[in-house]
């Protein structure tokens, strides 16, 4: 079976450059819909058997848009396993301000996973994110066993790069080799048996009209 992962739409605090984690919410932009929707038709022709996605509101409402272009009677189940990092001192700062006050978090934090300590600013490390979002995914393997039980999750952006990568067997220290997901991309993973997964497609943006922009990515 496979698994569809989708990127949330891109949100105020993703263009002003912020740190945004389980904790912070900020506004769906007004073109983040049309990304939805075109992601949605991309995907139509796909027969899905169920939708999960992180209950985080920019999430759960790119899930429900998504879910709504395809067309299908398909359930869309919640998960607090699928929400992003919990980023304590960062939440909410800029990405210079933290540059400026948190330099060596946030060096480990974009470049070397393997370092990245919270113990200054709380929140989890990457083992902590992979640890609580594998069984989700291991969970909705089994439930959903047959061949062609393709399903949706719908997640962030650095939680995704997180758990994908682990879930294809990358080492902690090089989880962010593969480089960034964008806002509204589609990652495809293959597995037969919730155990050991094959990567389909990486960061498809193919579908998107509007081009990227630095801000888009993490």
């Amino acid at each position: 079976m496979k698994l569809y992962f989708i990127r949330h739409g891109k949100t105020q605090w993703n263009l002003e450059g912020r740190f945004q984690g389980a904790g912070g919410d900020s506004p769906l932009l007004p073109e983040s819909y049309q990304q939805m929707v075109q992601v949605g038709q991309f995907l139509r022709g796909t027969k899905f058997r169920h939708a999960y996605a992180s209950p985080i509101k920019r999430a759960r409402v790119t899930a429900q848009h998504v879910v709504r272009e395809l067309h299908q009677r398909l359930p869309l189940t919640l998960l607090s396993r699928l929400e992003e990092f919990h980023l304590g001192e960062l939440e909410g700062r800029t990405f210079q301000e933290v540059q400026e006050r948190f330099p060596e978090e946030l060096d480990a934090f974009r470049n070397h996973p393997d370092r990245y300590r919270t113990d200054r600013i709380g929140g989890e490390t990457f083992t902590q994110v992979i640890d609580r979002m594998t069984p989700a995914i291991r969970q909705i393997v089994r439930d959903n066993p047959a061949a062609d039980d393709n399903v949706l999750v719908v997640s962030h952006g650095a939680a995704l790069n997180a758990e994908i990568n682990a879930l294809l067997g990358t080492p902690l220290a090089d989880l962010r080799k593969r480089g960034g997901i964008r806002n509204t991309s589609l990652t495809v993973l293959e597995t037969t048996d919730g155990e050991h997964f094959t990567l389909v497609d990486w960061n498809n943006t193919s579908f998107l009209t509007a081009a990227a922009s630095p801000t888009d990515t993490i």
